[in-house]
């Protein structure tokens, strides 16, 4: 249990994964609740996720979701008060009763590289294999590197860079965020910029849901909510819902405040083919900012995709 003396009598209900980065990004909510509200009491509880369970392809268990749903329900059922997620794990459309109720600021969104023998995407041989659980970041590294093989990868941080540091892979892609967390920023080779790999909606955010009738809990999280990430990740989750909040094609989108205003980047593939899109917009208007850089995506010739 995370505590300060003294202060309020109710205990909040974290729920959370119990993989180590799920754990870390809890201590990091939890510590700043704490300096911000001295005296609340704070309880995790760890909960089993389907992603959790099985070792098979994301895109084969669900997709989106299989992080979240567990928590989720735990969230409904008054088990918990408070979810801690990956906000890129959360899908567009929330259940009924839940919200976003608070997203703190964002960690680096970009992803990165850890490759054997220290080697930048540029200088892997022709037919490297490069790990990645997304076909997001595949479609981008073969845009980029047309003769590698992009694979299949799964595990946790830990896992993945070992399949790369033992030979399984020769590079694996990963979230900057998440290696930072977990203090593994050094064995990064390369890190990608936004023109070269987009992240995922939402990525190196975390997005701290609760019921939407629990006032005290929306009181509390909402104290270190950050105005312009919550902003930013709004239009990208408003981008990803238009296409279908469970699109399964490869989506990436971010977003970034700039003097009030929204600037997001955007991109959807079909097959190799990948359809990007720019927007500006006033930051009072996450939403349909997200919404007409999907209908922009769409009319280059990403519907035909859809189906």
């Amino acid at each position: 249990m995370f505590a300060n003396n003294g202060g309020m009598s109710r205990t909040f209900v974290i729920g959370a994964r119990g993989s180590k980065l799920s754990l870390r990004q809890v201590e990091m909510v939890s510590e700043a609740l704490l300096a911000a509200r001295p005296g609340t009491r704070l309880e995790v509880r760890e909960i089993h996720t389907e992603g959790d369970r099985s070792a098979a392809p994301l895109a084969e268990i669900g997709g989106l979701g299989v992080f979240t749903k567990a928590i989720e329900d735990a969230l409904l059922a008054r088990d918990v008060d408070i979810a801690i997620h990956s906000l890129k794990d959360l899908p567009a459309d929330l259940a009924p009763g839940l919200m976003l109720a608070s997203v703190p600021p964002r960690a680096d969104a970009r992803d990165a590289l850890v490759s054997r023998g220290g080697v930048a995407l540029r200088d892997l041989p022709a037919g490297a294999r490069v790990g990645t659980g997304s076909g997001r970041r595949a479609v981008q590294i073969r845009a980029l590197r047309p003769d590698i093989e992009t694979a299949e990868v799964r595990g946790n941080v830990d896992t993945r860079i070992r399949k790369a540091e033992s030979g399984e892979y020769d590079a694996v892609v990963l979230a900057m965020a998440g290696l930072i967390r977990l203090g593994l920023q050094d064995r990064v080779t390369q890190v990608f910029e936004l023109g070269e790999v987009l992240p995922a909606v939402g990525q190196a955010a975390l997005g701290i849901e609760t019921r939407a009738d629990d006032e005290g809990t929306m009181e509390l999280v909402r104290v270190i909510d950050d105005e312009a990430t919550h902003a930013a990740v709004e239009a990208e989750r408003a981008y990803l819902q238009r296409l279908g909040g469970g699109c399964r094609l490869p989506v990436g989108a971010f977003a970034v405040v700039e003097h009030d205003a929204l600037s997001l980047r955007a991109m959807i593939a079909g097959g190799e083919t990948i359809f990007r899109a720019e927007m500006r917009g006033p930051m009072s208007a996450p939403v349909e900012l997200g919404h007409r850089a999907a209908d922009d995506v769409l009319a280059q010739g990403a519907r035909r995709f859809m189906a």
